[in-house]
């Protein structure tokens, strides 16, 4: 018999949207260069512009304010590297202002990068979170000093689905004098963002996230904001990001948006409910299990659960052998045996961490997923704390029922 398949790791990536897929398809015929001036280079640039338009509406902005770029990663090494230009005059008036404020739980693009500017003489402070993922806002207030350049935080966290509260965090960068920036990767298309209600300088998104290409996403850069390019060599994106632009991409991008525009509200409603009934599945089933992140404040899609005395690894790979697919955290970590830096930052012991799972549903996911996998994943986790001996509790051998 076929093993049913159920894609739960949409916070890694998603199928393309079938109305993206048809938008692409259509617009592979158009190969103009959006630079070049003749009658191809002119369509393929309309459709760059149209497309910008899309984006920047979809979350407030003007369509002057987006840079296409090729990923979320390289948005968000876009922003971050404009604090190492301060020294070199690139950002007039920063010269002074070389401290970036970021947490201790994005994005491994932006602890990498953070850590690489560190090397480099920028003074990185990190916030510390509570056991839920919120920040510290105390420590933050102290925190933020005159040296302080830019603050960097994540609307959404990829692992545990924690929210923060982005609009007070931008007024307090504001108030000091220093820019804001957030990752919104895993929070576009699935909550409603104004970049102005909000107050931000720099946004960054991703397509692949939202049922849209991969190697393509968008950096909102405020009017007015200090920038200084991260790739160089052309005048495309108005001298923000050379390289010619990704025009099926794009296409896709904005299409993707479009449909997010039109579904996410009811999605989040049916996504919340099917999350509820996990969540109410696996404390139902399974014994001595902790769910990670915020109880309310939280990604309508996302389920991050600890199982002690049992590797996430091992969990995996047992659910795939049942068709199931998640994953033990975020795909652009997932080749380290190190227990998440997300969820020790939260306070998780490395053995807890070690034994977690991220359920990430998505718009094809159905009811009937989500009861395959409450029937399926506690056999998985009676069998594997069944194999090991280090699965105490209470100082006796505990196997899950």
């Amino acid at each position: 018999m076929e093993t049913r398949r159920v894609y739960l790791d949409h916070n890694a990536t998603t199928p393309l949207h079938p109305e993206v897929k048809k938008e692409m398809i259509e617009a592979m015929e158009m190969f103009g260069n959006p630079s070049s001036m003749h009658a191809f280079g002119r369509e393929a640039r309309a459709n760059v512009e149209h497309s910008r338009k899309v984006v920047a509406d979809f979350i407030g902005a003007h369509e002057d304010e987006i840079v296409f770029v090729g990923s979320g990663s390289e948005a968000n090494n876009t922003v971050l590297s404009l604090f190492a230009c301060a020294s070199n005059l690139c950002l007039p008036g920063f010269k002074a202002r070389t401290s970036i404020i970021t947490t201790s739980i994005e994005h491994p693009c932006v602890l990498e990068t953070s850590e690489c500017l560190a090397h480099k003489g920028t003074t990185v402070k990190f916030l510390d979170v509570d056991r839920y993922g919120r920040i510290d806002m105390d420590q933050l207030r102290e925190y933020l000093t005159d040296d302080v350049g830019l603050v960097s935080v994540m609307t959404a966290n990829n692992e545990i689905g924690t929210i923060q509260d982005i609009a007070e965090i931008t007024r307090m960068a504001h108030e000091n004098g220093s820019l804001m920036h957030t990752d919104a990767v895993q929070a576009i298309g699935k909550m409603r963002m104004d970049v102005n209600e909000l107050g931000i300088d720099f946004l960054t998104m991703s397509a692949h996230k939202i049922y849209g290409p991969k190697g393509i996403g968008a950096l909102y850069v405020r009017k007015g904001t200090p920038y200084c390019p991260f790739i160089r060599g052309g005048h495309q994106e108005k001298g923000r990001r050379a390289g010619t632009e990704n025009t099926l991409g794009i296409i896709g991008l904005a299409k993707a948006i479009e449909m997010r525009d039109a579904e996410m509200d009811e999605e989040a409603k049916r996504l919340a409910g099917l999350k509820q009934i996990l969540v109410n599945g696996i404390k139902e089933s399974v014994d001595d299990v902790f769910f990670n992140g915020h109880p309310t404040l939280n990604m309508p899609n996302t389920v991050n659960v600890s199982f002690p005395g049992a590797e996430g690894e091992a969990i995996l790979l047992y659910l795939d052998l049942q068709g199931i697919a998640v994953s033990t955290g975020s795909a652009c970590a997932s080749g380290s045996l190190d227990p998440s830096h997300v969820l020790l930052a939260t306070g998780s012991n490395p053995e807890r961490a070690h034994g977690s799972i991220r359920i990430s549903m998505g718009r094809e996911t159905t009811m009937e997923d989500i009861e395959y996998v409450i029937d399926v994943l506690p056999g998985i986790i009676s069998r594997i704390r069944s194999m090991s001996t280090a699965y105490v509790r209470g100082g006796e051998h505990v196997a899950a029922k």
